[in-house]
Protein backbone atom coordinates (compact mmCIF):
# COMPACT_ATOMS: atom_id res chain seq x y z
CA UNK A 1 0.00 0.00 0.00
CA UNK A 2 1.13 3.56 -0.67
CA UNK A 3 -0.38 6.77 0.61
CA UNK A 4 -0.02 10.36 -0.52
CA UNK A 5 -1.34 13.64 0.79
CA UNK A 6 -0.59 15.49 -2.44
CA UNK A 7 -3.14 18.32 -2.60
CA UNK A 8 -3.62 18.23 -6.37
CA UNK A 9 -4.40 14.50 -6.30
CA UNK A 10 -6.86 15.01 -3.46
CA UNK A 11 -8.58 17.78 -5.37
CA UNK A 12 -8.71 15.66 -8.52
CA UNK A 13 -10.11 12.66 -6.65
CA UNK A 14 -12.73 14.71 -4.89
CA UNK A 15 -13.38 17.25 -7.60
CA UNK A 16 -17.12 16.68 -7.87
CA UNK A 17 -17.59 16.84 -4.13
CA UNK A 18 -15.61 20.06 -3.76
CA UNK A 19 -17.39 21.64 -6.68
CA UNK A 20 -20.71 20.97 -5.02
CA UNK A 21 -19.61 22.12 -1.60
CA UNK A 22 -18.06 25.33 -2.79
CA UNK A 23 -21.16 26.61 -4.56
CA UNK A 24 -22.65 27.94 -1.31
CA UNK A 25 -21.11 30.41 1.15
CA UNK A 26 -20.32 29.19 4.65
CA UNK A 27 -22.92 31.43 6.18
CA UNK A 28 -26.25 32.77 5.06
CA UNK A 29 -26.85 35.13 7.99
CA UNK A 30 -30.12 36.95 8.13
CA UNK A 31 -32.48 38.48 10.64
CA UNK A 32 -34.10 35.07 11.00
CA UNK A 33 -30.90 33.44 12.16
CA UNK A 34 -29.09 32.03 9.15
CA UNK A 35 -27.44 28.73 8.28
CA UNK A 36 -24.51 27.14 10.07
CA UNK A 37 -22.51 24.73 7.91
CA UNK A 38 -20.13 22.28 9.52
CA UNK A 39 -18.23 19.10 8.72
CA UNK A 40 -18.34 15.67 10.34
CA UNK A 41 -16.17 12.76 9.26
CA UNK A 42 -18.85 10.06 9.02
CA UNK A 43 -22.60 9.69 8.68
CA UNK A 44 -24.94 8.62 11.45
CA UNK A 45 -26.21 5.06 11.73
CA UNK A 46 -28.68 4.86 14.64
CA UNK A 47 -30.43 7.73 16.42
CA UNK A 48 -32.04 5.59 19.12
CA UNK A 49 -29.93 6.04 22.30
CA UNK A 50 -30.36 2.32 22.95
CA UNK A 51 -28.27 1.36 19.93
CA UNK A 52 -26.37 4.49 18.87
CA UNK A 53 -22.64 4.07 18.27
CA UNK A 54 -21.43 7.62 18.83
CA UNK A 55 -20.21 10.52 16.71
CA UNK A 56 -23.02 11.94 14.61
CA UNK A 57 -25.40 9.38 16.16
CA UNK A 58 -25.23 11.52 19.30
CA UNK A 59 -24.58 14.94 17.76
CA UNK A 60 -27.97 14.98 16.05
CA UNK A 61 -29.95 14.13 19.23
CA UNK A 62 -28.08 16.92 21.01
CA UNK A 63 -30.04 19.18 18.67
CA UNK A 64 -33.33 17.29 18.32
CA UNK A 65 -33.87 15.84 21.82
CA UNK A 66 -33.27 17.08 25.38
CA UNK A 67 -31.41 15.86 28.44
CA UNK A 68 -32.07 16.73 32.07
CA UNK A 69 -28.66 18.39 32.27
CA UNK A 70 -26.12 19.19 29.63
CA UNK A 71 -22.37 19.42 29.73
CA UNK A 72 -20.46 22.47 28.61
CA UNK A 73 -17.35 23.01 26.51
CA UNK A 74 -14.38 20.81 27.38
CA UNK A 75 -12.12 23.89 27.18
CA UNK A 76 -14.12 25.41 30.03
CA UNK A 77 -13.83 22.37 32.29
CA UNK A 78 -17.01 20.49 31.25
CA UNK A 79 -19.47 22.48 33.41
CA UNK A 80 -22.90 20.94 34.04
CA UNK A 81 -26.00 23.10 33.64
CA UNK A 82 -29.73 22.46 33.67
CA UNK A 83 -31.43 21.78 30.32
CA UNK A 84 -34.81 20.04 30.28
CA UNK A 85 -34.86 20.19 34.08
CA UNK A 86 -35.55 23.52 35.74
CA UNK A 87 -34.64 22.08 39.14
CA UNK A 88 -32.37 19.22 40.22
CA UNK A 89 -31.18 18.43 43.74
CA UNK A 90 -29.50 15.60 45.61
CA UNK A 91 -31.99 14.89 48.38
CA UNK A 92 -29.93 11.93 49.62
CA UNK A 93 -26.59 10.36 48.60
CA UNK A 94 -28.56 7.91 46.43
CA UNK A 95 -31.51 10.07 45.36
CA UNK A 96 -31.64 12.93 42.84
CA UNK A 97 -34.89 14.86 42.45
CA UNK A 98 -35.83 16.75 39.29
CA UNK A 99 -38.54 18.98 37.92
CA UNK A 100 -38.93 19.46 34.16
CA UNK A 101 -39.45 22.82 32.54
CA UNK A 102 -43.04 23.21 31.46
CA UNK A 103 -43.66 23.79 27.77
CA UNK A 104 -41.25 21.31 26.16
CA UNK A 105 -43.39 19.45 23.64
CA UNK A 106 -43.03 16.48 21.33
CA UNK A 107 -43.59 16.64 17.61
CA UNK A 108 -46.19 14.48 15.86
CA UNK A 109 -48.85 15.24 18.46
CA UNK A 110 -47.32 13.40 21.44
CA UNK A 111 -47.86 16.24 23.88
CA UNK A 112 -45.62 17.40 26.71
CA UNK A 113 -42.29 15.94 27.77
CA UNK A 114 -43.14 14.39 31.13
CA UNK A 115 -41.52 12.62 34.06
CA UNK A 116 -42.98 9.38 32.68
CA UNK A 117 -40.86 9.92 29.57
CA UNK A 118 -37.78 10.34 31.76
CA UNK A 119 -38.58 7.12 33.63
CA UNK A 120 -39.13 5.22 30.38
CA UNK A 121 -35.98 6.58 28.72
CA UNK A 122 -33.66 5.67 31.59
CA UNK A 123 -35.18 2.36 32.65
CA UNK A 124 -35.33 0.93 29.09
CA UNK A 125 -31.54 1.16 28.92
CA UNK A 126 -30.57 0.42 32.53
CA UNK A 127 -29.43 -3.19 33.04
CA UNK A 128 -30.15 -3.99 29.38
CA UNK A 129 -27.89 -5.24 26.60
CA UNK A 130 -27.44 -1.69 25.29
CA UNK A 131 -23.81 -0.59 25.01
CA UNK A 132 -24.78 2.47 27.05
CA UNK A 133 -26.37 0.57 29.94
CA UNK A 134 -23.22 1.21 31.99
CA UNK A 135 -24.36 4.81 32.34
CA UNK A 136 -27.24 3.54 34.43
CA UNK A 137 -25.47 0.75 36.32
CA UNK A 138 -26.33 2.53 39.57
CA UNK A 139 -29.96 3.23 38.67
CA UNK A 140 -32.55 1.43 40.77
CA UNK A 141 -35.60 3.15 39.32
CA UNK A 142 -37.13 6.53 38.54
CA UNK A 143 -39.97 7.44 40.87
CA UNK A 144 -42.58 9.67 39.21
CA UNK A 145 -43.99 12.16 41.72
CA UNK A 146 -45.94 14.38 39.33
CA UNK A 147 -46.47 15.14 35.65
CA UNK A 148 -43.19 17.03 35.50
CA UNK A 149 -41.39 15.82 38.62
CA UNK A 150 -39.63 12.73 39.86
CA UNK A 151 -36.79 11.22 41.87
CA UNK A 152 -33.93 9.22 40.38
CA UNK A 153 -33.24 6.44 42.89
CA UNK A 154 -29.80 4.83 42.82
CA UNK A 155 -28.74 1.50 44.29
CA UNK A 156 -25.74 3.17 45.97
CA UNK A 157 -24.29 6.62 46.43
CA UNK A 158 -22.54 7.53 43.17
CA UNK A 159 -21.96 11.25 42.72
CA UNK A 160 -20.45 10.93 39.16
CA UNK A 161 -23.92 9.76 38.03
CA UNK A 162 -24.81 13.28 36.88
CA UNK A 163 -21.91 13.50 34.45
CA UNK A 164 -21.87 9.83 33.41
CA UNK A 165 -25.59 9.34 32.77
CA UNK A 166 -27.38 12.62 32.19
CA UNK A 167 -25.73 14.93 29.62
CA UNK A 168 -25.64 12.83 26.41
CA UNK A 169 -25.83 9.36 24.82
CA UNK A 170 -28.31 7.34 26.93
CA UNK A 171 -29.33 10.50 28.78
CA UNK A 172 -31.45 11.71 25.84
CA UNK A 173 -35.13 11.71 26.79
CA UNK A 174 -37.58 9.94 24.49
CA UNK A 175 -41.35 9.95 24.18
CA UNK A 176 -42.61 6.74 25.71
CA UNK A 177 -45.80 6.78 23.65
CA UNK A 178 -43.98 7.51 20.39
CA UNK A 179 -41.26 4.87 20.82
CA UNK A 180 -43.64 2.18 21.98
CA UNK A 181 -45.79 3.06 18.98
CA UNK A 182 -43.00 2.01 16.61
CA UNK A 183 -42.27 -1.22 18.45
CA UNK A 184 -39.95 0.01 21.19
CA UNK A 185 -36.90 0.78 19.02
CA UNK A 186 -36.00 2.87 15.97
CA UNK A 187 -32.96 3.51 13.79
CA UNK A 188 -32.60 6.50 11.44
CA UNK A 189 -35.92 8.27 11.99
CA UNK A 190 -36.99 9.45 15.43
CA UNK A 191 -40.75 9.01 16.01
CA UNK A 192 -40.88 12.23 18.05
CA UNK A 193 -38.49 15.13 18.62
CA UNK A 194 -38.54 17.95 21.15
CA UNK A 195 -35.23 19.84 20.93
CA UNK A 196 -34.33 23.24 19.49
CA UNK A 197 -33.94 21.71 16.02
CA UNK A 198 -35.78 19.10 13.98
CA UNK A 199 -34.48 16.74 11.31
CA UNK A 200 -35.29 18.24 7.93
CA UNK A 201 -33.50 16.08 5.34
CA UNK A 202 -30.81 13.47 4.94
CA UNK A 203 -28.68 12.61 1.90
CA UNK A 204 -26.83 9.50 3.03
CA UNK A 205 -23.05 9.97 3.37
CA UNK A 206 -23.38 13.53 2.09
CA UNK A 207 -25.49 15.96 4.07
CA UNK A 208 -27.90 16.27 7.00
CA UNK A 209 -30.08 19.36 7.37
CA UNK A 210 -31.69 20.42 10.66
CA UNK A 211 -34.20 23.24 10.91
CA UNK A 212 -35.27 25.29 13.91
CA UNK A 213 -38.15 23.87 15.95
CA UNK A 214 -40.93 26.50 15.88
CA UNK A 215 -42.33 25.15 19.16
CA UNK A 216 -39.05 25.31 21.09
CA UNK A 217 -39.40 27.34 24.31
CA UNK A 218 -35.93 26.88 25.73
CA UNK A 219 -32.72 28.83 25.28
CA UNK A 220 -32.70 30.66 21.96
CA UNK A 221 -30.35 29.47 19.21
CA UNK A 222 -28.26 31.76 17.00
CA UNK A 223 -29.06 29.86 13.81
CA UNK A 224 -32.29 28.61 12.30
CA UNK A 225 -30.70 26.00 10.05
CA UNK A 226 -27.78 23.61 10.46
CA UNK A 227 -26.17 21.75 7.56
CA UNK A 228 -23.79 18.92 8.45
CA UNK A 229 -21.59 17.85 5.54
CA UNK A 230 -19.94 14.41 5.54
CA UNK A 231 -16.27 14.56 4.52
CA UNK A 232 -14.41 11.46 5.78
CA UNK A 233 -10.79 12.43 5.18
CA UNK A 234 -9.11 15.16 7.25
CA UNK A 235 -6.89 16.41 4.42
CA UNK A 236 -9.89 16.64 2.12
CA UNK A 237 -11.83 18.35 4.90
CA UNK A 238 -9.20 21.07 5.28
CA UNK A 239 -9.21 21.70 1.54
CA UNK A 240 -12.99 22.00 1.59
CA UNK A 241 -12.79 24.42 4.51
CA UNK A 242 -10.26 26.54 2.63
CA UNK A 243 -12.69 26.51 -0.30
CA UNK A 244 -15.26 28.11 2.06
CA UNK A 245 -17.53 25.07 2.05
CA UNK A 246 -18.32 25.23 5.76
CA UNK A 247 -17.44 27.16 8.91
CA UNK A 248 -16.33 24.45 11.32
CA UNK A 249 -14.39 21.21 11.05
CA UNK A 250 -12.47 18.97 13.36
CA UNK A 251 -9.12 18.04 11.82
CA UNK A 252 -6.36 15.52 12.30
CA UNK A 253 -3.35 16.48 14.40
CA UNK A 254 -1.21 16.17 11.28
CA UNK A 255 -2.87 19.36 9.97
CA UNK A 256 -1.30 21.52 12.70
CA UNK A 257 2.04 22.16 10.99
CA UNK A 258 0.34 23.23 7.78
CA UNK A 259 -2.04 25.53 9.64
CA UNK A 260 0.83 27.10 11.59
CA UNK A 261 2.86 27.68 8.45
CA UNK A 262 -0.07 28.84 6.32
CA UNK A 263 -2.85 30.26 8.54
CA UNK A 264 -6.28 30.49 6.95
CA UNK A 265 -7.40 34.12 6.97
CA UNK A 266 -10.45 34.85 9.12
CA UNK A 267 -10.15 31.55 10.97
CA UNK A 268 -9.36 30.33 14.47
CA UNK A 269 -7.57 27.05 15.18
CA UNK A 270 -8.48 25.13 18.35
CA UNK A 271 -5.78 23.05 20.03
CA UNK A 272 -6.85 21.37 23.26
CA UNK A 273 -6.22 18.21 25.28
CA UNK A 274 -8.92 15.59 24.83
CA UNK A 275 -9.91 12.25 26.35
CA UNK A 276 -9.99 10.57 22.92
CA UNK A 277 -7.72 7.55 23.19
CA UNK A 278 -6.08 5.50 20.45
CA UNK A 279 -4.64 2.01 20.84
CA UNK A 280 -4.00 -1.18 18.93
CA UNK A 281 -6.14 -4.05 20.11
CA UNK A 282 -4.69 -7.57 20.00
CA UNK A 283 -7.36 -10.26 19.85
CA UNK A 284 -6.18 -12.79 22.42
CA UNK A 285 -8.69 -15.41 21.21
CA UNK A 286 -7.45 -15.42 17.63
CA UNK A 287 -5.56 -18.67 16.87
CA UNK A 288 -2.23 -16.98 16.09
CA UNK A 289 -2.36 -14.74 19.15
CA UNK A 290 -3.34 -17.13 21.91
CA UNK A 291 0.30 -17.51 22.94
CA UNK A 292 1.08 -14.68 25.41
CA UNK A 293 4.67 -14.55 24.14
CA UNK A 294 3.50 -13.51 20.67
CA UNK A 295 1.34 -10.75 22.13
CA UNK A 296 4.20 -9.49 24.28
CA UNK A 297 6.49 -9.54 21.26
CA UNK A 298 4.10 -7.16 19.48
CA UNK A 299 4.16 -4.83 22.48
CA UNK A 300 7.99 -4.79 22.52
CA UNK A 301 8.25 -4.30 18.73
CA UNK A 302 5.85 -1.34 18.64
CA UNK A 303 7.69 1.90 17.85
CA UNK A 304 5.76 4.63 19.64
CA UNK A 305 8.18 7.42 18.69
CA UNK A 306 7.82 6.73 14.98
CA UNK A 307 4.01 6.66 15.19
CA UNK A 308 3.84 9.89 17.19
CA UNK A 309 6.18 11.69 14.82
CA UNK A 310 4.95 10.23 11.54
CA UNK A 311 1.20 10.19 12.13
CA UNK A 312 0.86 12.98 14.70
CA UNK A 313 3.71 15.27 13.64
CA UNK A 314 5.15 15.17 17.15
CA UNK A 315 2.11 16.98 18.58
CA UNK A 316 0.96 14.03 20.73
CA UNK A 317 2.61 12.09 23.55
CA UNK A 318 2.62 8.35 24.23
CA UNK A 319 -0.52 7.14 25.97
CA UNK A 320 -0.20 5.08 29.16
CA UNK A 321 -3.70 3.65 29.15
CA UNK A 322 -7.25 4.79 28.49
CA UNK A 323 -7.42 7.42 31.26
CA UNK A 324 -6.12 10.73 29.85
CA UNK A 325 -2.95 12.29 31.28
CA UNK A 326 -4.97 15.38 32.26
CA UNK A 327 -6.88 13.23 34.79
CA UNK A 328 -5.57 12.98 38.38
CA UNK A 329 -6.19 9.22 38.09
CA UNK A 330 -3.90 8.67 35.08
CA UNK A 331 -1.18 6.04 35.08
CA UNK A 332 2.38 7.43 34.91
CA UNK A 333 3.73 5.16 32.18
CA UNK A 334 3.39 1.85 30.36
CA UNK A 335 4.93 -1.28 31.87
CA UNK A 336 6.66 -1.83 28.51
CA UNK A 337 7.64 1.79 28.09
CA UNK A 338 10.50 1.50 25.59
CA UNK A 339 10.94 -0.44 22.39
CA UNK A 340 13.03 -3.63 22.45
CA UNK A 341 13.21 -5.35 19.05
CA UNK A 342 15.71 -7.94 20.29
CA UNK A 343 13.37 -9.02 23.08
CA UNK A 344 10.50 -9.21 20.58
CA UNK A 345 12.54 -11.58 18.39
CA UNK A 346 13.43 -13.73 21.41
CA UNK A 347 9.77 -14.09 22.38
CA UNK A 348 8.76 -15.01 18.84
CA UNK A 349 11.49 -17.65 18.70
CA UNK A 350 10.39 -19.12 22.03
CA UNK A 351 6.84 -19.33 20.70
CA UNK A 352 7.93 -20.79 17.36
CA UNK A 353 6.29 -17.83 15.59
CA UNK A 354 9.17 -16.31 13.60
CA UNK A 355 7.91 -14.79 10.36
CA UNK A 356 4.29 -14.74 11.55
CA UNK A 357 1.83 -12.84 9.32
CA UNK A 358 -1.04 -10.94 10.94
CA UNK A 359 -3.82 -8.71 9.65
CA UNK A 360 -4.23 -5.15 10.94
CA UNK A 361 -7.63 -3.55 10.44
CA UNK A 362 -8.03 0.22 10.45
CA UNK A 363 -10.34 2.92 9.18
CA UNK A 364 -9.62 4.23 5.69
CA UNK A 365 -8.87 7.87 6.60
CA UNK A 366 -5.34 9.13 5.96
CA UNK A 367 -4.22 9.35 9.59
CA UNK A 368 -5.37 5.80 10.39
CA UNK A 369 -3.69 4.37 7.28
CA UNK A 370 -0.49 6.28 8.01
CA UNK A 371 -0.43 4.97 11.58
CA UNK A 372 -1.05 1.42 10.35
CA UNK A 373 1.80 1.68 7.85
CA UNK A 374 4.24 2.83 10.53
CA UNK A 375 3.15 -0.06 12.76
CA UNK A 376 3.59 -2.39 9.79
CA UNK A 377 7.18 -1.19 9.33
CA UNK A 378 8.12 -1.33 13.02
CA UNK A 379 6.69 -4.81 13.61
CA UNK A 380 8.34 -5.97 10.40
CA UNK A 381 11.74 -5.16 11.92
CA UNK A 382 11.00 -7.79 14.57
CA UNK A 383 9.92 -10.38 12.02
CA UNK A 384 6.16 -9.81 12.28
CA UNK A 385 4.57 -9.39 8.85
CA UNK A 386 1.50 -7.16 8.76
CA UNK A 387 -1.23 -7.04 6.14
CA UNK A 388 -3.17 -3.78 6.42
CA UNK A 389 -6.93 -3.90 5.76
CA UNK A 390 -8.50 -0.41 5.65
CA UNK A 391 -12.30 -0.26 5.79
CA UNK A 392 -15.05 2.32 5.63
CA UNK A 393 -17.00 3.08 8.80
CA UNK A 394 -19.91 0.67 8.41
CA UNK A 395 -17.66 -2.34 7.74
CA UNK A 396 -15.03 -1.37 10.30
CA UNK A 397 -17.37 -0.89 13.26
CA UNK A 398 -18.92 -4.32 12.74
CA UNK A 399 -15.61 -6.19 12.88
CA UNK A 400 -15.87 -7.21 16.52
CA UNK A 401 -19.63 -7.66 16.56
CA UNK A 402 -20.54 -11.20 17.56
CA UNK A 403 -23.45 -11.11 15.12
CA UNK A 404 -20.92 -11.11 12.29
CA UNK A 405 -18.86 -13.96 10.90
CA UNK A 406 -15.28 -13.15 11.80
CA UNK A 407 -15.34 -11.46 15.20
CA UNK A 408 -13.46 -14.34 16.87
CA UNK A 409 -10.68 -14.31 14.28
CA UNK A 410 -9.77 -10.64 13.85
CA UNK A 411 -6.12 -10.25 14.85
CA UNK A 412 -4.97 -6.63 15.22
CA UNK A 413 -7.20 -3.55 15.04
CA UNK A 414 -6.21 0.12 15.24
CA UNK A 415 -8.92 1.66 17.42
CA UNK A 416 -9.95 5.04 18.81
CA UNK A 417 -12.74 5.88 21.26
CA UNK A 418 -14.03 9.33 22.15
CA UNK A 419 -13.53 9.05 25.92
CA UNK A 420 -15.29 10.77 28.78
CA UNK A 421 -14.76 12.80 31.92
CA UNK A 422 -15.16 10.06 34.56
CA UNK A 423 -12.51 7.30 34.10
CA UNK A 424 -15.07 4.49 34.36
CA UNK A 425 -16.54 5.79 31.09
CA UNK A 426 -13.28 4.83 29.34
CA UNK A 427 -12.76 1.52 31.14
CA UNK A 428 -16.28 0.09 30.81
CA UNK A 429 -15.70 -1.14 27.25
CA UNK A 430 -13.17 -3.74 28.43
CA UNK A 431 -15.42 -5.62 30.82
CA UNK A 432 -16.09 -9.29 29.98
CA UNK A 433 -19.69 -8.56 29.02
CA UNK A 434 -18.40 -6.30 26.23
CA UNK A 435 -16.76 -9.23 24.42
CA UNK A 436 -18.60 -9.51 21.13
CA UNK A 437 -19.56 -5.84 21.35
CA UNK A 438 -16.67 -3.39 21.98
CA UNK A 439 -14.08 -5.50 23.82
CA UNK A 440 -12.40 -6.68 20.63
CA UNK A 441 -9.26 -7.91 22.39
CA UNK A 442 -11.54 -10.36 24.26
CA UNK A 443 -9.84 -9.28 27.47
CA UNK A 444 -11.50 -11.24 30.28
CA UNK A 445 -10.21 -10.41 33.76
CA UNK A 446 -12.25 -11.13 36.91
CA UNK A 447 -9.97 -8.79 38.88
CA UNK A 448 -10.56 -5.98 36.38
CA UNK A 449 -14.31 -6.50 36.60
CA UNK A 450 -14.24 -6.53 40.41
CA UNK A 451 -12.21 -3.33 40.49
CA UNK A 452 -14.50 -1.63 37.96
CA UNK A 453 -17.55 -2.02 40.18
CA UNK A 454 -15.67 -1.31 43.40
CA UNK A 455 -14.09 1.93 42.18
CA UNK A 456 -17.52 3.42 41.49
CA UNK A 457 -18.30 3.25 45.21
CA UNK A 458 -14.88 4.36 46.42
CA UNK A 459 -14.72 7.96 47.69
CA UNK A 460 -11.00 8.25 48.56
CA UNK A 461 -9.18 9.80 45.53
CA UNK A 462 -5.87 8.08 46.37
CA UNK A 463 -7.53 4.69 46.55
CA UNK A 464 -9.39 5.36 43.31
CA UNK A 465 -6.08 6.19 41.65
CA UNK A 466 -4.55 2.92 42.84
CA UNK A 467 -7.54 0.97 41.56
CA UNK A 468 -7.61 2.69 38.18
CA UNK A 469 -3.87 2.20 37.70
CA UNK A 470 -4.17 -1.49 38.55
CA UNK A 471 -6.95 -1.89 35.98
CA UNK A 472 -4.75 -0.45 33.25
CA UNK A 473 -1.83 -2.62 34.40
CA UNK A 474 -4.06 -5.68 33.99
CA UNK A 475 -4.99 -4.59 30.47
CA UNK A 476 -1.38 -4.18 29.40
CA UNK A 477 -0.15 -7.36 31.12
CA UNK A 478 -2.79 -9.38 29.27
CA UNK A 479 -1.02 -8.59 26.02
CA UNK A 480 -4.30 -7.48 24.49
CA UNK A 481 -3.42 -3.80 24.15
CA UNK A 482 -0.79 -1.44 22.80
CA UNK A 483 -1.64 2.02 24.10
CA UNK A 484 -0.68 4.69 21.56
CA UNK A 485 -1.82 8.20 22.45
CA UNK A 486 -4.53 10.61 23.51
CA UNK A 487 -5.07 12.54 20.35
CA UNK A 488 -5.12 16.33 20.92
CA UNK A 489 -8.31 17.98 19.79
CA UNK A 490 -7.74 20.08 16.68
CA UNK A 491 -10.42 22.04 14.85
CA UNK A 492 -10.74 25.10 12.67
CA UNK A 493 -13.63 27.55 12.51
CA UNK A 494 -14.55 30.99 11.26
CA UNK A 495 -13.50 33.64 13.73
CA UNK A 496 -17.01 35.08 13.89
CA UNK A 497 -18.51 31.99 15.53
CA UNK A 498 -17.84 30.34 18.89
CA UNK A 499 -18.20 26.53 18.78
CA UNK A 500 -19.39 24.30 21.62
CA UNK A 501 -17.22 21.18 21.85
CA UNK A 502 -18.09 18.50 24.39
CA UNK A 503 -15.80 16.15 26.30
CA UNK A 504 -16.04 13.42 23.66
CA UNK A 505 -14.59 15.82 21.08
CA UNK A 506 -17.84 16.15 19.16
CA UNK A 507 -19.72 19.44 18.76
CA UNK A 508 -23.09 20.56 20.03
CA UNK A 509 -24.24 22.55 16.98
CA UNK A 510 -27.36 23.86 18.74
CA UNK A 511 -25.08 25.88 21.02
CA UNK A 512 -22.78 27.43 18.43
CA UNK A 513 -22.88 31.19 18.80
CA UNK A 514 -22.25 34.16 16.53
CA UNK A 515 -19.52 36.47 17.77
Amino acid sequence: MTWTTDRRKLLKAGGAMFAGLATAPRFAWSAEGGTLRMRMDSDFQVLDPYSMIGGLDDVIPRCTQVTLKRIGDMRAGNPLTLHAAEEMEWIAPDALSFRLRDGITWTNGFGKVTAEDVKYSFERIAHSDSAWSYQFDMLDHVEVTGELSGVIRLTDAFSPFEIVALPYYAGHILSREAVEGVGGFYTTESPAECGPFLMDSWEQNQRIVLRANPDWTGEATDFDRIEILIVPDDQAALLAYEARSYSFSRLGVSSLRQLRQNPVAGSTVIEAPSPSYTWMTINMASPQLQDARVREAIQHAFDADSVLMGAYDGAAERGAGVIPPTSPFARDSNIIATRDVARARELLAEAGAEGITLTLHCLSDSNSVTTAQIIQASLGEAGINIEIIPSEDAVYWSLGDKDGDDWMNIELVLMSFAGGVEPTENLVWFLPDQIGYWNWSQFDSPEFEELYYAVQLEADPDERTRMFNRMEDLMEMSGGFVFITFEPYVAIHDEDIEPMVLADGHPDPARFRKV
